[in-house]
């Protein structure tokens, strides 16, 4: 059985507890390591008024900041998201600020399943957006099919031309049966010549996923770990995903989510700044056991607007769900 969050943070050194203002919705106490609470605020977009929203289900947000990199944006803010199932699709929507619906992009999906000359796959999905201040261009890694992870750039972060394959089944040990889930952060590795690192998802034959990772020096050819980062026996997980990378405390940490029976929370893990560190610190995030949850809570992704911050996350049922916004309390 996995632990409490009780349970765990009475051996988490300096993790403070909040507590809840009167009146809100039932909430964990303060996250790990100093990373504050999350509380849901709204969803940041509404199903019924999607033009492109073939399966009814939303997944895997990556939010970004428009200002000083793009010049006449949509919008302040860009969020970036997919449905799973086929035709999948990679989307675009935006808005001024954390705090409000997000506007669908009318053009929708910005990338497809088909990319004439380079691919044609049953779904693509998962997009991780990377503003890539070396090339200055916006990176989106995508996966499709769930064997490979690719990799686009654009200038406006709308128009995408296709780049490369960036991460497949085949570079990782044999009986990997999945690679996909991939997210990108600007981290410097000098032992191993890298200015980024990538987690991601990995599968295997005995059909039980884990968080890998790799290291590159341009965000576009990797080396990859041979072992996972974070295996889900060790957290006492049946499966674990959508991982994404937060700094704090001049360290590194990788929090991540459980699938459903086991908890259907975000976890977290410090890695430190060279990842020779494994240090399970427990429950980053607790999923609210009604809407939009409903149990589940997954896939990260973290902006600041006013000085707030916020997380963006994939809330309720895996092929159900929804993109959440939630605020640090």
């Amino acid at each position: 059985m996995t632990p409490n969050r009780r349970q765990l943070l009475l051996g988490t050194a300096g993790a403070a507890l909040l507590a809840a203002s009167a009146g809100a919705a039932p909430q964990a106490a303060a996250a790990p390591a100093g990373f504050p609470d999350y509380r849901y605020r709204r969803l940041a977009l509404v199903k019924s008024k999607l033009r492109y929203n073939p399966t009814g289900e939303l997944i895997f947000p990556t939010i970004r900041g428009t200002k000083d990199r793009i010049p006449g944006a949509l919008a302040a803010y860009y969020l970036y998201y997919a449905p799973h199932d086929a035709p999948g699709g990679i989307c675009l929507a935006y808005a001024n600020s954390l705090d409000e619906e997000f506007t669908e992009y009318a053009g929708n999906p910005i990338i497809t399943r088909n990319w004439p000359g380079e691919y044609s796959v049953s779904h693509v999905s998962s997009p991780h957006a990377m503003w890539n201040d070396d090339a200055k261009r916006m990176y989106l890694y995508f996966h499709g099919e769930n064997t490979v992870t690719r990799l686009a750039s654009s200038a406006d972060g709308i128009h995408f031309s296709y780049e490369k394959e960036v991460l497949s089944t085949r570079l990782l040990p044999a009986g990997t049966t999945e690679t996909s889930y991939a997210r990108v952060f600007r981290h410097d590795l000098p032992s191993r010549n890298a200015r980024y690192v990538m987690v991601f998802m990995l599968n295997n034959t005995t059909n039980r996923r884990d968080i890998g990772w790799g290291w590159s020096a341009n965000a576009r050819d990797w080396t990859f770990a041979q072992a996972p980062l974070v295996r889900h026996q060790d957290v006492g997980a049946v499966n674990i995903g959508g991982p994404h990378l937060l700094f704090r405390n001049n360290s590194v940490y990788v929090v991540y989510n459980t699938d459903r029976g086991s908890g259907g929370n975000i976890l977290i893990t410090e890695v430190g700044r060279d990842f020779s560190l494994r240090r399970h610190l427990g429950v980053f995030h607790d999923s609210l056991s009604g809407a939009p949850d409903n149990g589940r809570s997954a896939a990260p992704s973290f902006g600041t607007y006013q000085g707030r911050e916020y997380m963006i996350y994939e809330a309720g049922d895996r092929l159900a769900g929804n993109i959440a916004i939630a605020q640090a309390i």
